[in-house]
């Protein structure tokens, strides 16, 4: 696909593209940019790695720019990710996309945007702020959700799951945070402008960009410091279970202690004690034990142990 940077983006063909003034739009195949790269003149001193992309990153190179993108998919931030990579100068941009994200971007601009003074710094800044369409939707639904985990754990009612999921998210916060370094370094690479590709006037929408980009980045750190506090309330909470538990059976304990006391005193079976000839001494005995029982239960309860 190729376009031509107008008041929108106006479909063409490569021929065009590079008979024509105004900039272009390129988004190719692996495959088509090996077929076509010499056709667009680019002094690239390295071939561009599009089979082995880990990080969103821009390289300057004799006379163009290249880089890739690793863009977390939102279905499964801290595991799947959308790659592709770009080549660029003064007259354009190709973006070399085998999986889809870039064209569908592209043609969503072309159909979407039309620009009141069209630029090819415009356009990037578009494209840009499309990598990062939602993102702050998603991470209000991640705080959200820590909040909701949050109110779980106190009223008591949350399980190993809900720490299994505060794992998951801080996962999902520590890729996103990368990603946002990556994408901030990307726009001050732009921004410097070292082989003059872009307008110094327009340079301001790169700046933009990384404005934007930093407030992600500085919402991520928080919401990671969040994360943190809800799986130590969460640890705590666990703690404070354990230590009732540890208090009712101590308390337990300690009530029935003198009944053991009782059970082994009178199961010596002596042949002179005196209560083993009174009529009166098992039901007294029951009622000894009882008395203990409850004055103990009172105590522990005044104590508030209970």
């Amino acid at each position: 696909m190729f376009y031509k940077i107008a008041d929108t983006l106006e479909p063409s063909t490569l021929e065009q593209c590079m008979k024509s003034h105004r900039q272009f739009v390129a988004v190719m195949t692996s495959e088509e940019w090996n077929a076509t790269k010499d056709s667009f003149k680019m002094g690239i001193d390295l071939d561009i790695e599009y089979d082995r992309i880990h990080t969103t990153k821009a390289e300057v190179n004799y006379d163009s720019l290249t880089g890739g993108f690793t863009i977390p998919d939102k279905k499964d931030v801290a595991e799947l990710s959308h790659e592709f990579t770009f080549a660029l100068d003064e007259k354009g941009v190709v973006f070399i996309d085998d999986d889809g994200l870039a064209g569908m971007i592209v043609e969503d601009i072309r159909l979407t945007r039309r620009w009141r003074i069209p630029s090819y710094e415009r356009f990037l800044y578009d494209f840009l702020n499309r990598l990062v369409f939602g993102d702050l939707a998603y991470l209000g639904n991640l705080e959200d959700e820590l909040a909701a985990i949050e109110d779980k754990i106190l009223a008591g009612k949350a399980g190993n799951e809900s720490l299994v999921r505060i794992t998951e998210i801080r996962r999902e916060l520590l890729r996103l945070r990368i990603h946002y370094e990556q994408l901030g370094d990307l726009g001050i690479e732009f921004n410097e402008n070292e082989n003059s590709f872009f307008a110094e006037h327009n340079l301001r929408y790169f700046d933009m960009f990384a404005a934007r980009v930093a407030r992600l980045q500085d919402i991520t750190t928080y919401l990671r410091d969040y994360s943190v506090q809800v799986r130590e309330l969460y640890a705590s909470q666990i703690a404070v279970n354990q230590n009732n538990t540890m208090t009712v059976l101590t308390v337990v304990t300690v009530i029935f202690m003198p009944l053991t006391l009782i059970v082994g005193w009178y199961g010596m079976n002596f042949r002179y004690m005196p209560e083993l000839e009174s009529p009166f001494a098992y039901p007294l005995v029951i009622i000894v034990s009882i008395l203990i029982v409850v004055v103990s239960f009172y105590y522990f309860h005044k104590k508030k142990w209970l």
